[in-house]
């Protein structure tokens, strides 16, 4: 699937030409001509990258740009036309992560495109390697825990067991899949190893924190509770 790339271009020749020039590079391209409609379309369509004139009709680029951020960190590359270093940094501040001065060369908006479409896909990657329980963080890849940015020492297998609990956060889970999703089918050993384990989690996280992550559900299993 292509990569969608919304258009907030309210010069009708500028906003032409983006679209047949990034179409031709596979790209699907949506145009909106003034802020509002801009805004309603970013959340309506779901881009993977937007282009934002800053001098529009309606709201200007900065309040679109503010509105976008209040709800998600998609890539923004702010076009103006003046060129003038205020309208840069009002851009940047405002949340975008890029700006070009027109005219600019569309090889360069081509170029500045797949920079920002690469680095997003790789923090969508980061993110679903990081899971968060209230103000626990388990990042798989790194294969550490932290509590409120603190490092929280765990073994390979408390760091297994967390982990799964994490994934099925506030759903319960007997002891039974927990052995088999964790310590695996062919586990021969005592049955209440489980609880054992997740004593020691609750020593280093529950009463070293005074939280109450990992619930009991007397007679059925364990859940990680991010309800309150």
């Amino acid at each position: 699937m292509s990569e969608k790339i919304l258009v907030v271009e309210d010069e009708t020749k500028i906003a032409r030409f983006v679209e047949l020039e990034l179409t031709h590079e596979g790209y699907e391209v949506v145009i909106a001509h003034d802020g509002r409609t801009g805004v309603d379309m970013f959340f309506s369509e779901k881009p993977n990258i937007v282009i934002l004139d800053l001098m529009l009709p309606g709201l200007n680029g900065i309040e679109v740009c503010r509105r976008i951020r209040k709800e998600s960190s998609v890539p923004i590359i702010m076009l103006t036309a003046k060129g003038e270093t205020m309208d840069k940094v009002m851009g940047l501040d405002s949340g975008a992560d890029d700006y070009m001065t027109k005219p600019f060369a569309i090889e360069e908006l081509l170029a500045r495109l797949r920079v920002h479409l690469r680095k997003n896909v790789q923090k969508e990657e980061d993110n679903s390697n990081v899971l968060r329980l209230k103000a626990l963080t388990i990042d798989k890849l790194k294969r550490s825990v932290k509590y409120n940015d603190e490092e929280i020492e765990l073994t390979k297998r408390e760091f297994e067991l967390l982990t799964y609990l994490v994934e099925n956060k506030n759903i319960v889970i007997s002891r039974d899949q927990i052995l088999n999703n964790v310590w695996g089918y062919d586990y021969v050993g005592e049955t209440n190893v489980v609880d054992v384990y997740i004593r020691y989690i609750r020593t280093k996280i529950d009463d070293k924190y005074n939280v109450k992550l990992i619930h009991t559900i007397r007679g059925v299993g364990y859940f990680a509770k991010d309800e309150e």
